[in-house]
C-alpha cells in the first residue's frame, strides 16, 4: 500500500499533514482504536476521509447534528467523494430504503446516534463490512448522553453489535476525566492523539458590566468597532433573533439569526451566506457552529454566560482559523451564572415527576418535558434508584463545570493560563499585549489591528435581511438529504 504521504497527495493535492492527522492515521492503520483531541479548525474530517479511500468497507459516521452532516456530505461530493450519503430526519422514507437497500455500494454513511439505534437501520448495517466506526464530536457522549440524548449512550453496545469494528473518536475539547468517560461508554482502550488546543493567535477578554443595560450597550459598541465577520453567542433563541434585528438597524450591518427554531432550510441558507460573506455578524445559539469551516472569523463574542469550559472553548475556537489575530470577548454581569444554572434544572426531570412516572408510566406524555428521557431508560431496564443516581452525579458534575467557568471569568490575572489548565495543558508566558484582558482591564481594539474601517464594512440591504436573503437564494441548491 502506498505511504499516507502518496495517499494524503493524491486525494487531496497536499504534501503535509497538520498536527496531529498523521499520528491519527498511523494508530488507525496500526488497527488501533483512537481517541483524537485535535484543536477546532485542525482538519479532523480529513483522517476518516483518507482512511477510507485506503481501505475497503464503509466508513460509519455519527455526527450529531443534521446541519453538519448535510455540510460534511455536500463538501465531500464536492471534493470527489461520490459514493457517500446521510440518513436524517429529512430524508423521505423512499430515499431512506434506496439507501438502505444499496449500503454495500456506499464507502461513506452519515447517522445521527438516534438513527443508527433504530432497529432497521442498526439490522441493515450489521449486514455490510464496516472499516471504521466514526464519533464525531464524541465530547457529546459525556455531555449530552445522560440527560439530553441518550442514544449516545448506546454506541458501545451498539459497536459491539457491529462485531466491534475499529473507531476513531473525534473531538476538540476533553480534558483527562471526560476522555476516560468516552472510552468507557465506548468500551475501548484507545490510543490517544492530542495537540495543544491553544490559539495563540485568539486574545481572550472577559468584560464585566453592571447589568443587561450597560451589556446590551457594550455589545453594539463591539459590534460596531470590530472586523467582521462575526459570531455573537446567545442561550436564548429569541434573544439572539431580537438581538440580530436590532444590531442590524443600529448598525447597518447585514446580521441575521441562527438557531434550532428554524427551519431546516433558513439554517442552510443563512449559514451559505455567512460562508460567502453576504452577513457580517451572525447572531446564534449553540446551534450554529459544529463542523462550519469559515476561516476568517475575527471575532467570536459571548453575550450569555456558557454553561461549560468545553462548550466556551469549542465556540470561541472558531475565530482565527487561518492564524490573523482575532478576539474572543465575554461579556458577563453579576448574577449571569443562574442562566445556565435554571437551563440545567429545565432539561432534567426532578424527583417527584422520576417517583410518579416509574410508578404511573401510562399517565404520561412524550411531549412532557423529560418523559422522553425517563421512558428511554425504562424501557432499557435502568431503575428508578439508578435514574436518581444518575441525574444527581450529573448535576454535581453540571455544577463544579459551571464553578470552573465562573472561575475563569473572575480570573485576575491570565485568562489563557485558566482555561488550559483545566483541560491539563500548560500555558505559554503571559504577554498582555497578545494573550488576553481578565476583566477589569481594558480592551484594546486598535492595537490588536481589529478596528474595522468603513470600506471594510457587510453593509445590510435595503429590504430586511429575510426578504433580501428568500430573493438572493430562491435559485439555489436544496438543502442535501444525503
Amino acid at each position: 500500500m502506498e505511504s499516507l504521504t502518496a495517499s494524503l497527495e493524491r486525494v487531496f493535492g497536499y504534501t503535509t499533514f497538520r498536527a496531529g492527522q498523521q499520528a491519527a492515521l498511523t494508530a488507525l492503520e496500526d488497527q488501533k482504536d483512537t481517541l483524537a483531541v485535535l484543536p477546532t479548525g485542525a482538519g479532523k474530517t480529513l483522517i476518516y476521509q483518507l482512511y477510507g479511500y485506503r481501505h475497503p468497507g464503509c466508513v460509519l459516521v455519527v455526527s450529531p447534528l443534521l446541519a453538519l452532516m448535510n455540510d460534511q456530505v455536500d463538501r465531500m461530493r464536492v471534493a470527489g467523494f461520490r459514493q457517500v450519503a446521510a440518513v436524517t430526519s429529512l430524508t423521505s422514507f423512499t430515499e431512506r430504503q434506496e439507501i438502505l437497500a444499496q449500503l454495500d455500494q456506499y464507502r461513506f454513511l452519515f447517522l445521527s446516534p438516534e438513527m443508527l439505534a433504530q432497529p432497521a437501520v442498526l439490522s441493515r448495517i450489521q449486514q455490510i463490512s464496516l472499516s471504521l466506526l466514526v464519533v464525531d464530536e464524541a465530547h457529546c457522549i459525556v455531555q449530552w448522553g445522560p440527560d439530553f440524548r441518550p442514544e449516545y449512550l448506546l454506541l458501545g453496545a451498539i459497536r459491539e453489535r457491529l462485531g466491534r469494528p475499529l473507531a476513531l473518536l473525534l473531538t476538540a475539547t476533553a480534558d483527562h476525566t471526560t476522555r476516560i468517560e468516552i472510552a468507557k461508554q465506548m468500551r475501548v482502550t484507545p490510543t490517544v492523539v492530542a495537540e495543544p488546543i491553544d490559539r495563540p493567535n485568539v486574545f481572550l477578554d472577559v468584560e464585566t458590566v453592571a447589568n443587561e443595560t450597560e451589556k446590551r450597550e457594550r455589545l453594539l459598541g463591539l459590534v460596531s468597532q470590530l472586523q467582521t465577520p462575526g459570531v455573537v453567542y446567545f442561550s436564548s433563541k429569541q434573544q439572539a433573533t431580537d438581538t440580530a434585528s436590532w444590531l442590524q438597524e443600529q448598525t447597518g450591518l447585514a446580521v441575521a439569526a441562527y438557531h434550532a427554531g428554524l427551519s431546516s432550510e433558513d439554517r442552510f441558507k443563512i449559514q451559505q451566506q455567512f460562508m460567502q460573506d453576504d452577513l457580517a455578524v451572525i447572531c446564534a445559539t449553540s446551534a450554529f457552529g459544529m463542523g462550519i469551516d469559515k476561516n476568517d472569523i475575527r471575532f467570536v463574542i459571548h453575550y450569555h454566560l456558557p454553561a461549560d469550559l468545553g462548550s466556551y472553548v469549542q465556540e470561541m475556537g472558531r475565530a482565527g482559523r487561518d492564524g490573523q489575530t482575532s478576539v474572543a470577548i465575554l461579556l458577563y454581569a453579576p448574577g449571569d451564572e443562574r442562566l445556565p444554572q435554571a437551563l440545567n434544572e429545565t432539561n432534567r426531570p426532578d424527583d417527584v415527576t422520576i417517583r410518579r412516572f416509574y410508578a404511573t408510566p401510562q399517565h404520561f406524555s412524550l411531549e412532557e418535558p423529560g418523559i422522553r428521557l425517563l421512558t428511554f431508560y425504562r424501557d432499557h431496564g435502568i431503575s428508578e434508584p439508578a435514574v436518581h443516581a444518575l441525574f444527581e452525579r450529573r448535576e454535581r458534575e453540571r455544577r463544579a463545570a459551571l464553578d470552573r467557568m465562573v472561575a475563569y471569568v473572575r480570573e485576575p490575572t491570565c485568562l489563557r493560563q485558566n482555561w488550559l489548565t483545566a483541560f491539563d495543558q500548560t500555558a505559554p508566558d503571559h504577554q498582555a499585549k497578545t494573550c488576553c484582558a481578565p476583566g477589569g482591564q481594558d480592551l484594546d481594539i486598535t492595537a490588536l489591528g481589529l478596528r474595522r474601517t468603513p470600506a471594510e464594512a457587510v453593509t445590510a440591504p435595503n429590504s430586511d435581511w429575510q426578504t433580501q436573503l428568500a430573493g438572493l437564494l430562491t435559485a439555489a441548491p436544496a438543502v442535501p438529504e444525503g
